[in-house]
């Protein structure tokens, strides 16, 4: 059986469904992307853990219980799924919809580049205000050349010490025994990969017989830019009514936005604004999950905690998304994929000649969020049995130690992915807000039940602050 798989399995908790295994058939083998790291393979345990979730929850509400069923180059696509969004043209043809401007600009400079002290230190760049802090620290333009020569100026640990003094992004490249060793790198290790914990009692929540796994369950989603996003949309993918809720000038990509928004409601809160706050509190009481991508204790001082929403709402699902996770000396810092990669050793590994370089595709992210909806359904079930309000908590460095331990693969350095054919043997057709679109569909299959989403990708900001009948 795939190690990441049991590993999995090993989280749920077979009591609240009466199953005593839990079964998804995987098929292929990687390498599906020019690693040596099974990303394909550890993305298809992820998802195919996600699809027994769902048949448990299929066996609550039915009685039957499905098959789960998950090719790994199909798993592949799916962790990097913004790359097989495409837009219409005037002439009819479909295009690839990437970043461009400043969002391509800044991928490009969130590199790993050489320090005074002979290692390697990667600043992220990716949104406007944290590139103005890191720029602020290394006092240089931002654009290669400068950056180089700039962090070529530091110590790496000096550099990581005054970018997170900055509340800023960046870290430092470690192999993987240094990280493991680390305080922060250990808080980790005694985890599971996906926690999930007990945070309140209520009574139980039975999932109501009709429809899809998640009919009748309202997910509020506070997250943005990947992993909390593909979380809720999973969720969408299943059933479930969920409303994206972000304050009308968060920084955006726009091409992760339509891509991971199918199935979703979106509306406007500012939580700065009391009135709007009061708003989000009268929505959690009628949610089910409140998913969120904040720094630890960063909700705590408006109200919005865990413990706070579950005495709000007693049986809520809180879903904590973020970079370092819940303990640790580096939970308060901010982080993105590449971070994550960078200071668990994955970085490190993947280099060649003595170069860290990042992996082809945003393992970490798409894993962490798949990690965070399994982790959400799990606890439903476990509330439709047992009753209780839970706190599921997931981090990209959890995921990318999780990505590390799975061993590798041979790897000739051929330039490897999706073929044009096949990418669209695994596409649909939306008609949005954004226009006629080609994305990813669904990749898990089930002998039953076929995951969809009810609604295309909507506008920011399109809907009313509400739940619907």
């Amino acid at each position: 059986m795939n190690a990441a798989f049991q590993e999995l399995m090993d989280v749920r908790d077979r009591s609240a469904t009466n199953e005593p295994e839990g079964v998804a058939e995987i098929t292929g083998a990687d390498p599906v992307f020019s690693t040596r790291f099974k990303i394909g393979e550890t993305g298809a345990a992820v998802l195919g853990a996600v699809g027994v979730a769902v048949a448990d929850i299929w066996r609550m509400k039915t009685g039957r219980r499905q098959t789960v069923t998950i090719d790994v180059r199909h798993a592949a696509a799916a962790l990097k799924s913004y790359a097989f969004l495409q837009m219409r043209q005037e002439d009819g043809s479909y295009a690839v919809f990437g970043n461009t401007g400043a969002a391509a600009a800044n991928y490009l400079i969130t590199q790993p580049f050489p320090t005074k002290d002979g290692r390697w230190f990667l600043p992220h760049f990716g949104i406007a205000h944290l590139k103005e802090r890191v720029l602020s620290v290394l006092e240089c333009e931002g654009s290669p050349g400068p950056v180089a020569k700039a962090v070529a100026q530091w110590d790496a640990q000096d550099l990581e010490d005054a970018i997170a003094e900055a509340r800023a992004c960046g870290g430092m490249v470690r192999d993987n025994a240094e990280w493991l060793a680390h305080p922060h790198g250990r808080a980790l290790a005694a985890q599971p990969v996906v926690e999930i914990e007990k945070i309140g009692e209520s009574e139980p929540e039975p999932f109501p017989e009709d429809g899809p796994a998640l009919a009748g369950v309202r997910v509020l989603d506070l997250t943005r830019i990947l992993a909390g996003p593909v979380a809720a949309r999973t969720c969408a993918e299943h059933g479930a009514d969920v409303l994206m809720v972000a304050a009308k000038n968060t920084p955006q990509i726009k091409n992760f936005v339509i891509d991971l928004s199918h199935g979703k409601r979106s509306c406007y809160l500012d939580l700065n604004n009391g009135v709007e706050l009061e708003q989000l509190r009268t929505l959690v009481r009628g949610a089910d999950v409140f998913s969120q991508g904040y720094r630890p204790g960063a909700l705590e001082g408006r109200g919005f905690g865990p413990d706070e929403l579950a005495a709000l709402r007693p049986g809520l699902i809180y879903t904590s998304i973020n970079c370092y996770g819940q303990n640790g000396p580096f939970k308060d810092r901010a982080g993105w994929e590449q971070v994550a990669q960078t200071v668990t050793g994955i970085c490190h590994e993947n280099g060649e000649g003595g170069a860290p370089a990042l992996l082809p595709a945003p393992a970490c992210d798409y894993t962490t969020g798949y990690l965070g909806a399994y982790g959400t359904l799990l606890a439903l079930a476990r509330r439709a049995v047992e009753g209780g309000s839970y706190h599921v908590k997931v981090s990209l460095c959890q995921s990318g130690m999780f990505l590390y331990r799975q061993g590798r693969v041979d790897y000739d350095g051929a330039d490897l992915g999706h073929s044009t054919a096949e990418a669209a043997a695994l596409q649909m057709d939306s008609d949005t807000a954004y226009g006629a679109i080609r994305h990813l569909g669904p990749v898990i299959k089930f002998s039953e039940s076929k995951p969809g989403w009810s609604r295309p990708a909507p506008a920011l900001g399109s809907d009313r602050a509400e739940w619907l009948d």
